[in-house]
């Protein structure tokens, strides 16, 4: 069954709101490798400049959606079977740095719907602009792909 992309247009998908722990920034770091020590450690970060532990780029993927109750939901909402899902691509625009203190709130919303191969293949991408007291931190893009296997390519 397809997706309705009106319907998926128009879904209302409730913000997340991240408080930025320094402990957290600090496993993130060391898990994927970070070896400056900007982001784990405070007098390092403030001697580059920073008011407190930069947000490592990455942190801001959906990893952080993906620890919510039913991060998919969304999708389940649209009819989508989320056996047949597939994570298709990410991309990031960043306009500020996010630092250990912060509040930051996602806020999704999906930006389109489309279908490749015939059919077989359909396209959701899900928008979350994360902001800070109001100022655009980053834009990050997400694309699930949906197989339809009944359809043939």
């Amino acid at each position: 069954m397809y997706i309705d992309r009106d319907k998926a247009l128009q879904l209302s998908i409730p913000p997340i709101t991240l408080d930025v722990e320094r402990g957290r920034l600090r496993f993130f770091a060391e898990a994927t490798g970070q070896t400056d020590p900007v982001y784990t450690d405070l007098d390092a970060a403030r001697r580059a400049g920073h008011r407190d532990l930069p947000v490592p780029l990455t942190f801001l993927s959906n990893s952080i959606e993906l620890e919510q109750p039913e991060p998919l939901a969304w999708l389940a909402v649209l009819g989508v079977d989320l056996n047949s899902t597939t994570h298709g691509e990410q991309s990031f625009v960043y306009h500020s740095l996010a630092y250990a203190g912060d509040t930051l709130i996602l806020q999704r919303r999906i930006t389109d719907v489309y279908l490749k191969k015939a059919g077989a293949l359909e396209f959701v991408v899900k928008r979350t602009d994360i902001v800070r007291a109001g100022e655009l931190i980053a834009e990050v893009d997400c694309v699930i792909g949906v197989k339809h296997p009944e359809v043939a390519a």
